[in-house]
């Protein structure tokens, strides 16, 4: 594959209306939200999306979620082990010179997750074979998407409408709550760094399925929580520099692009109610921009 050879940035708008699109163990699982009310998705959850996407598209992938396991394995250890190009790495000794870079590299060469986001591999001493601490640093990363405004939150109250076990008393006793943002527009934006692509083998081709996978993040998300259709990549700007270090700043790139809310548009309710500005981003030369709307190219 060829290697990557030029800078890449990324900004993404996400539509969401009547979902939850990350909610917060610590708080019930509602909506995450900053101090000030602002709507958050972290960069954990948009990576387990795309992690998500990529194994859809045939990948081979590490840190996959237990329901979507697709070789039998049921943990990092297991898929480790049970992979013949990581035989020689994990019996070689701890000490034994050599060792961290190679199992480095055969894991990246196994896992395009490992090759794309990085890995912490600390697995412990088992039989034969001694304790594991590698860290590979990957070429992408992905900013906390913040939404332009301030979110409402409602919370919707579910009742028990069967029995768990048979001769429970039926009844219909509060069994919780269920939360949901409103409606809420948030911009995301990350960067491929090619140095970094330089030493896990991230290729010019990974970086077309990674645009492909943010580009389709929801598909086969849905859930009850986040309904079909309910978040939608609404906007996306892929932006390649001409050389290594980038034409500009990513600092730059992704303040390139903003959002404001419409004159006398209080409380917005949909995507037309924000006025979207990328001037600034067009004015950057040395750069080629690709312009996604609702998914379909619009340069």
């Amino acid at each position: 594959m060829a290697a990557l050879t030029k800078k890449i940035d990324f900004i993404g708008f996400i539509t969401v209306e009547r979902s939850n699109p990350n909610g917060d163990p610590l708080n019930g699982n509602q909506p995450r939200t900053d101090y000030s009310g602002y709507g958050e998705i972290s960069d954990v959850c948009l990576k387990r999306k795309l992690r998500n996407r990529l194994q859809d598209a045939g990948e081979n992938i590490l840190v996959q979620s237990n329901e979507r396991a697709d070789d039998g394995c049921d943990s990092i250890r297991a898929r480790v082990e049970e992979n013949p190009a990581m035989e020689k790495p994990l019996k070689m000794k701890d000490k034994e010179q050599g060792r961290t870079r190679l199992f480095a590299e055969e894991a990246c060469r196994a896992w395009m997750d490992v090759r794309t986001f990085g890995q912490v591999f600390a697995l412990k001493k088992d039989t034969g074979v001694d304790a594991v601490s590698v860290g590979v640093r990957g070429p992408v990363t992905i900013h906390t998407a913040v939404s332009l405004d301030p979110v409402t939150i409602t919370g919707v109250q579910i009742t028990k409408s069967v029995n768990n076990e048979p001769g429970d008393k039926k009844g219909s006793d509060t069994m919780g709550m269920k939360y949901r943002v409103d409606f809420g527009v948030y911009k995301f934006q990350g960067s491929i760094n090619v140095q970094l692509a330089e030493k896990t083998g991230f290729s010019d081709e990974d970086a077309a399925k990674v645009k492909e996978a943010l580009l389709t993040i929801f598909e086969n998300d849905a859930s009850s929580a986040r309904p079909e259709g309910s978040m939608e990549m609404s906007r996306f700007y892929w932006i390649e520099h001409a050389n290594k270090t980038g034409a500009a700043s990513s600092a730059k790139v992704h303040r390139s692009v903003s959002a404001q809310k419409k004159d006398g548009v209080d409380a917005p309710s949909r995507i037309d109610d924000y006025v979207f500005d990328d001037a600034p981003l067009y004015e950057i030369g040395g750069i080629r921009i690709e312009k996604y709307v609702e998914g379909s190219s619009v340069d």
